[in-house]
């Protein structure tokens, strides 16, 4: 490693000559660009919905949700702060007003800040005098933006508009009985009502609108726990699908298919190093090819396999797999080519086929040579391309790949780097493909060059780039 460091938001902010990978085709590359428009801008926050009936632990099952995602900024807004404040007639008869129907909320205020704090927008929540039933005039909860929105209330599944806004909704399960002695503990130390006008309240307005509004509400939850916040074990798998949906790229929510292998120290450190302008290429070559090693070893997971035991050599008997038999590595020349030598380093003896695309005119894109394996149909392909700028080139070899009878569930497609418009290409044309990549990129440049990128790959590697 070089003895001068350089710090990593410095080199990405100084990475220059980006990278063009695939047909610099205005037409196509304006539709990639609209199709990336189309979609909801990357580092929305994850939205998640808890429900269940009155003094059921919701509260306690997002505190403890808090709690373990301490490494993330977390918000929670309670639907209670939306309750609409009483006039001075319902006041008078606040005993016959009912709280637990959905009219008593103002969700509109609930669904606009809401959407506020999606798009990173601070707002400010009002705050709910439940002795004098009305909001507070002069003081507010001022929320910023964060990763993880915490929604919770007894209907906030109720309102379909509100239930769109919710990556995750969790139903909290709890015995009846043990929710009204709750509430009485609730309502009379908290709130200062007494036992009569609690259990009086609990049997004219709470339990029906629980059968009607909040327990319907149940089937549209994604996790039901039951016990709330007793519950140790469903709230710790909860927080881990939080953390690897917090993980993610967004686009990787949008697409399935499309995977980024696990960012760590060292991954970050050589995508440092092969996008500073001034590395050797010697150390640009030795940076790159650990890398490309690493994700060709990620592809090559996503392969089928099948059950196989071995005997060992302490005569026991070890159940493991069977590498997938029928596959192939195809080369987009001629970047595509430096990732050759790590899938031939993996897979021992491997076919490797060639694919030269190459811009004709205005109109075209022109295939200029190819050579595959003539059972090609009937083998696992893998796509090197260390670049995914445009996705055009791309494209035109996966349609090639197509025409010659290979599934298009049978094709993963490796590279280094990948634009955003590069992936909703490709993506929206070849869903049933696997994409398998190291980072995501910003964007493309009004060029259509990947940015920050890391310049014109296969000059730097092959070192033509004088």
């Amino acid at each position: 490693m070089p003895e001068e460091t350089t710090s990593i938001d410095y080199v990405m902010e100084k990475a220059s000559g980006p990278h063009f990978s695939g047909l610099r085709s205005p037409t196509a590359a304006a539709a990639c660009s609209s199709a990336f428009a189309d979609t909801n801008p990357p580092g929305q926050p994850f939205v998640i919905g808890v429900s269940g009936g009155t003094a059921s632990g919701k509260t306690t099952v997002c505190d403890m949700i808090i709690q373990q995602l301490h490494d993330h900024r977390v918000v929670l807004v309670n639907q209670d702060s939306f309750y609409r404040g009483l006039n001075t007639e319902e006041l008078k008869r606040v005993h016959e007003y009912n709280f637990d129907h959905p009219d008593a909320f103002d969700t509109e205020q609930l669904l606009d800040c809401v959407q506020k704090l999606k798009s990173g927008q601070t707002v400010q929540l009002p705050i709910y005098d439940f002795k004098q039933h009305r909001r507070s005039s002069d003081s507010f909860r001022q929320v910023n933006a964060s990763d993880v929105i915490i929604l919770e209330g007894i209907l906030v599944f109720h309102d379909q508009r509100v239930r769109n806004l919710m990556n995750m909704k969790i139903f909290v399960d709890t015995d009846a009985d043990v929710r009204l002695a709750r509430r009485i503990r609730r309502d009379t130390v908290e709130r200062g009502r007494d036992v009569n006008s609690v259990l009086e309240q609990y049997a004219k307005f709470v339990k029906p609108a629980f059968d009607d509004f909040v327990l319907p509400s149940k089937k549209y939850a994604d996790v039901i726990i039951p016990r709330g916040g007793d519950n140790h074990v469903a709230i710790d798998l909860i927080v881990q699908h939080i953390r690897t949906k917090l993980g993610e790229h967004d686009l990787c929510k949008i697409y399935p298919n499309v995977y980024v292998i696990q960012s760590t120290f060292q991954i970050r450190g050589m995508h440092t190093l092969i996008r500073d302008q001034d590395i050797s290429k010697h150390d640009f070559v030795f940076y790159s090819d650990r890398l490309i090693r690493l994700v060709v070893e990620h592809g090559l997971g996503h392969l089928p396999f099948t059950e196989k035991q071995v005997i060992t050599p302490t005569a026991s008997v070890y159940t493991g797999v069977d590498f997938c038999k029928k596959l192939c590595g195809v080369s987009i020349i001629r970047s595509g080519e430096s990732m050759e030598n790590a899938l031939r380093a993996c897979c021992k003896g491997i076919k490797i086929g060639k694919i030269l695309i190459h811009r004709d005119g205005d109109d075209g894109k022109q295939l200029i040579y190819e050579k595959l394996p003539k059972d090609i149909a009937e083998r696992h392909v893998l796509l090197l391309d260390p670049v995914l700028g445009t996705g055009n080139s791309a494209s035109h070899a996966i349609e090639l790949l197509l025409q010659k009878g290979v599934p298009e569930s049978h094709i993963i497609f490796l590279n280094l780097i990948s634009a955003p418009e590069g992936i909703h290409c490709v993506c929206k044309r070849f869903p049933s493909l696997k994409i398998v990549t190291s980072e995501i990129d910003v964007a493309l440049n009004e060029e259509f060059r990947v940015v920050p990128g890391m310049g014109e790959f296969g000059d730097r590697y092959f070192g033509t780039d004088d």
